[in-house]
């Protein structure tokens, strides 16, 4: 089973477009509670209602080898039907992207992760080789700084696009494997509806709402593809930090469970009047 096929059927299956970033964060965290026992925690309370994970490497880097085995034991433990996005936004010259290809895919066994394309395309290619694994190109991400290099107009073709576009595009064209996403932020959601717009079967990995306040309407709305297959939504904080008490688990079950169902509700409300 490719990603695509795996990320298609943990939708249909959990009824769900909903992605957790698992990003532990001990000043945030009840006290006492270890980053795995804190993570398994979250995946048993929300397993039955999200299509993917999505662990954000720095929160393990940032706590040497205690976070990296960490890190390990909850891939582990992630259900296999279960997608698992490496949020680790590599990107280098194709030897070292080479290897950190290896770590992730080979290594650690996620199916899909994040890479900048700054770069170009050697070092994004030996993570598109791996054909059944998912690589999302980071195209317009969900933080104010975005607007620094990614609204930047640039001459192609005679023409003036701005960045992320150019990226959007470069992005279909090395899309030979059918395994290419983008990162494209809620929190810019004109942005968003015109790549969605420009590239209507590629998979999107959307940030940004929850703590980042951006429109989940909008989001669905413009984020969504005709087969409801291809839109993940993230959410991270506002789930798994839903409480800093004892009752951090349900908590998060909780607010998984709500932000799910709005998903589902305005995508239904989508498709009714489209």
């Amino acid at each position: 089973m490719n990603f695509i096929e795996k990320l298609a059927a943990a939708i249909h299956k959990n009824q769900s477009r909903l992605c957790v970033g698992l990003d532990p964060n001990p000043e945030l965290m009840p006290r006492g509670v270890g980053i795995f026992e804190f993570n398994k925690a979250v995946i048993d309370a929300t397993c039955a209602l999200v299509c993917a994970y999505k662990p954000q490497f720095a929160f393990y880097e940032a706590l040497g080898q205690e976070g990296m085995e960490a890190l390990r034991q909850t891939i582990h433990y992630i259900p296999d039907n279960i997608v698992i996005i490496a949020d680790a936004k590599r990107g280098d010259i194709g030897n070292t992207s080479k290897a950190y290809a290896k770590a992730i895919f080979d290594d650690l066994n996620c199916d899909a992760t994040t890479v900048n394309p700054y770069l170009g395309f050697d070092s994004i290619e030996p993570f598109i080789q791996y054909r059944n694994k998912g690589v999302f190109i980071l195209c317009r991400t969900s933080n104010p700084g975005a607007a620094d290099f990614q609204s930047l107009h640039c001459e192609t073709e005679n023409r003036l696009h701005p960045l992320f576009e150019i990226v959007a595009q470069k992005a279909s064209q090395w899309n030979q494997y059918d395994n290419i996403g983008l990162v494209v932020g809620a929190t810019y959601p004109e942005d968003l509806k015109q790549i969605r717009q420009n590239h209507p079967k590629i998979p999107l990995l959307i940030p940004g709402v929850g703590a980042q306040e951006g429109d989940l309407a909008l989001t669905v709305s413009y984020g969504a593809d005709s087969s409801g297959e291809r839109m993940i939504v993230n959410s991270s904080r506002q789930i798994i930090f839903a409480s800093q008490g004892e009752d951090f688990a349900l908590a998060a079950h909780r607010a998984a469970l709500t932000l799910r169902d709005q998903i589902n509700r305005h995508l239904s409300n989508l498709n009714q009047t489209t």
